[in-house]
């Protein structure tokens, strides 16, 4: 996967499953990827959305994590663009 930029879809996983899809998006992401758009809802997504930030708050991966457009969406920054 060598796309700049790209979207993981949560809705409907466990955490041990959205972590599986996850760490697969990481280990496949080539040199031009630049961020991970993880999509993992708001009402009930909530759950995700703080194992994904606890779970990933220091992976060697990540330069860092920030919010999305909306509440139900986190992005990973794997590189800067700049």
């Amino acid at each position: 996967m060598n796309e700049p930029f790209v979207k993981i879809d949560l809705h409907g996983l466990r955490q041990e499953e959205a972590v599986k899809a996850i760490d697969k998006a990481l280990a496949s992401a080539g040199p031009g990827t630049y961020h991970l758009q993880i999509v993992h809802g708001f009402n009930r997504g909530t759950n995700l959305r703080s194992m994904i930030r606890d779970w990933y708050r220091d992976d060697p991966r990540i330069v860092r994590m920030m919010p999305g457009d909306n509440p139900g969406v986190t992005v990973m920054v794997l590189k800067e663009l700049y």
